[in-house]
């Protein structure tokens, strides 16, 4: 069996190698992917900096436990005077703040046992490593490497998902190629097993020699992530690769796992060839979609659309989340997948194609089924995977732009750290800061919600434009606040327990109930339930007879912050580094659309010699023979993208939905660019790739 399958591999080398160089780069990328991971699950043990010459730091209260657990004060609270004067009488105490400004933190040279005596539950008492929390940011790594975490994440699991449908699709195809051979074989003795044997060791082979490729090109490939990774500002500045081997273990057998799985099903076809079949001359495609294929395809396409049902009812606003975005269009794009052989006749008929090469363009495509699908099939991924991940992405970002347009009715926006509202003379100003409020959400969790605090309620309520469903803005006082429809308690005029931002305790009347919306609507406070927390907006409306640039001017020579107009404040952008992240998604499923592509068609052509000395039998020239062979190609590739738009369309209308529900505004964006790119990437592979072994067939 093993001199059986060697030989298969030695005879048909080009038909594998397609598979081994998808195989070999999902298992680099794999083992790419998995030792960015190994590197993000412990940020570096960094010397405290701040107060490196003290054995203490006390710092104020900064942490509120309740529900058992422990939730970081958006408003730390500072070093109080007389917690100072009883530390100075311990020892040394270093401060480095600005004289006036409050004490957050301070350095003691001192006993830690009677530090932490005089300390009590007025603050914290750090020493050794624990010092790097007095640090500026000193959860800044930590965040860094989520996003990091989280962005190769995606691509792990985006790599899996399109080098299993790449390796299963090859095969198979492969093995619908090889009908009268596996017939051959049946007629000169073997049985079912020993031919699904021969084929299952083949992948066996394929796997192990691609795995171990794969493994070397991941050593390669994963200091060259992490530069880019760093270049790009996803990461921090100090991330490196680490030596960690698990990377490499779960890499080479998940792919030799991929290879006998993508195999096993073309092996079961293959043992159910009869002899009958080594003496079968027609081209056309029967029983191309059996019925346990049939079956995992609607099961698989009625699940996608049952988990988008599900979640519109229960929890639209998890259609935003990028984590559901980016994973839930696969179980539709392998259904649509399962299920394109029976789709490919429909969409055919239906694109035009006139004239005498149109009709036979159309004969071939709806005659060889299998070949069709087995183009169409990367082309679908790619172009649903790049108009659902990005057009979700950018749908979400426009969306969220129009709804903070739409909420304000400024005309200009000051933004900046700390800023210092200030009366002007032609302008009516609304400044809010950041803040938080926890409030018990069932009978133990503890709910952190992001706040705005307002500085001016009349003013708020004037140029305010918030989607209310209960209730009035204007009734926003120092003890009472503003709700959205996600609160467990959300009765206008019900009293709710809170704590705030520095963790005080506090009764607020609700004034208002908002509409979810994308997310940004979160609750409003007084700036009297928030003391500690810094501007950081101003909305300004400008009075019918004032000169918006002298207003610009002193809004930016008063407040210090940055002077724009609402609509450039509120526009659209993706950030650089969800971009790139997608890109990279999208780059791995265009590069495995490449292979398989140029694989598919380089076995599918190189068997059509017959045919296509047929057509030029019949009196065709070699440039028409070209040419049917090109619009083929063509619109094989059509359908994919038919189909491709065809997810998309589902889920973006699905998203189009959940924004509806959730009272935001729809603002449907369609990736354009990135479209045309993509498919014009999948024209660019496939016509060379037909036509050059098209003229080495004839």
């Amino acid at each position: 069996m093993l001199n059986l399958a060697i030989s298969g591999l030695r005879g048909r080398w080009a038909s594998f190698m397609g598979s081994f160089v998808a195989l070999a780069l999902g298992v680099g990328l794999l083992a790419t992917m998995g030792l960015g991971l190994a590197s993000t699950f412990a940020a570096p043990e960094r010397a405290p900096q701040r107060f490196a010459a003290s054995p203490v730091v006390v710092i104020g209260q900064d942490t509120l436990t309740a529900g058992g657990r422990t939730h970081k004060l958006p408003h730390p609270h500072p070093v109080d005077a007389g917690l100072l004067r009883d530390l100075r009488a311990l020892g040394e105490v270093r401060t480095d703040g600005r004289p006036g400004a409050p004490v957050d933190a301070v350095g003691v040279d001192a006993d830690p046992g009677a530090v932490r005596r005089v300390v009590g539950d007025r603050g914290r008492v750090l020493t050794g490593d624990e010092r790097r929390q007095a640090d500026p940011e000193p959860e800044r790594d930590a965040e860094a490497l989520v996003t990091v975490n989280a962005l190769l994440g995606t691509a792990g699991g985006v790599t899996a998902f399109v080098s299993v449908f790449v390796v299963a699709s090859t095969f198979a195809f492969a093995v619908a190629l090889r009908r009268r051979e596996f017939g051959l074989l049946r007629l000169a003795g073997a049985t079912p097993g020993q031919v699904r044997r021969a084929l299952l060791t083949e992948a066996v082979l394929v796997g192990v020699a691609a795995s171990a490729a794969g493994c070397a090109l991941g050593a390669w490939g994963a200091p060259v992530l992490a530069r880019v990774l760093v270049d790009g500002g996803i990461a921090p500045a100090w991330f490196a690769i680490g030596d960690a081997a698990w990377p490499f273990h779960m890499a080479f057998w998940t792919g030799l796992l991929v290879a006998v799985t993508g195999a096993w099903a073309a092996a079961r076809r293959a043992g159910r060839t009869g002899p009958a079949e080594a003496l079968r001359e027609a081209d056309v495609d029967r029983g191309v979609l059996p019925l346990s294929r049939r079956l995992l395809g609607a099961a698989l396409l009625l699940t996608g659309l049952g988990l988008l049902c599900r979640t519109l009812l229960t929890d639209p606003s998890d259609l935003l989340n990028r984590k559901t975005y980016t994973t839930q269009p696969m179980i539709l794009i392998t259904a649509v997948a399962l299920l394109a052989p029976l789709l490919v006749r429909p969409v055919a008929r239906a694109l035009p194609l006139p004239g005498v090469t149109g009709m036979l363009v159309r004969a071939n495509t709806t005659a060889a089924l299998r070949r069709t699908a087995a183009v169409a099939a990367p082309v679908l991924v790619t172009v649903a995977m790049a108009g659902s991940l990005m057009g979700t992405a950018e749908t979400v970002t426009a969306s969220k732009a129009a709804e903070a347009r739409g909420q304000t009715a400024a005309d200009l926006v000051v933004t900046g750290d700390a800023l210092t509202p200030a009366p002007v003379r032609g302008a009516t100003l609304s400044p809010t800061a950041p803040t938080a409020v926890f409030v018990r959400d069932g009978d133990v969790a503890v709910v952190r919600y992001a706040t705005r605090a307002v500085a001016d309620p009349a003013a708020f309520a004037e140029l305010a434009r918030l989607p209310v469903v209960a209730g009035d803005v204007r009734d926003l006082d120092d003890e009472s606040i503003i709700v959205n429809e996600e609160w467990e308690r959300r009765t206008v005029g019900e009293r709710v327990d809170v704590r705030l931002g520095d963790g005080r305790r506090a009764s607020l009347r609700i004034a208002a109930v908002l509409a979810l919306g994308t997310g940004g609507n979160g609750p409003y406070v007084t700036a009297a339930n928030a003391r500690a927390a810094a501007v950081d907006r101003i909305d300004v409306r400008l009075a019918p007879d004032a000169d918006p640039a002298a207003v610009a001017a002193a809004l930016r020579k008063a407040t210090g912050g940055t002077v724009t107009t609402a609509d450039a404040w509120a526009a659209p952008a993706t950030s650089p580094q969800t971009r790139l992240g997608l890109l990279v998604v999208l780059g791995i499923a265009l590069l495995y659309t490449a292979i398989s592509l140029a694989n598919t068609l380089l076995m599918a052509t190189s068997v059509r010699g017959r045919e296509l000395r047929s057509l030029r039998l019949t009196g065709a020239t070699r440039a028409q023979v070209l040419r049917v062979v090109a619009v083929e190609t063509l619109v094989a590739v059509g359908i994919g993208a038919v189909l491709g738009a065809a997810v998309t369309a589902v889920n973006l209308s699905g998203l189009a939905t959940a924004l509806a529900v959730l009272s935001a505004p729809v603002t449907l964006t369609l990736p354009w660019p990135v479209l045309a790119g993509a498919l014009a990437g999948c024209v660019l592979v496939a016509v060379p790739s037909a036509l050059l072994m098209c003229r080495r067939a004839r």
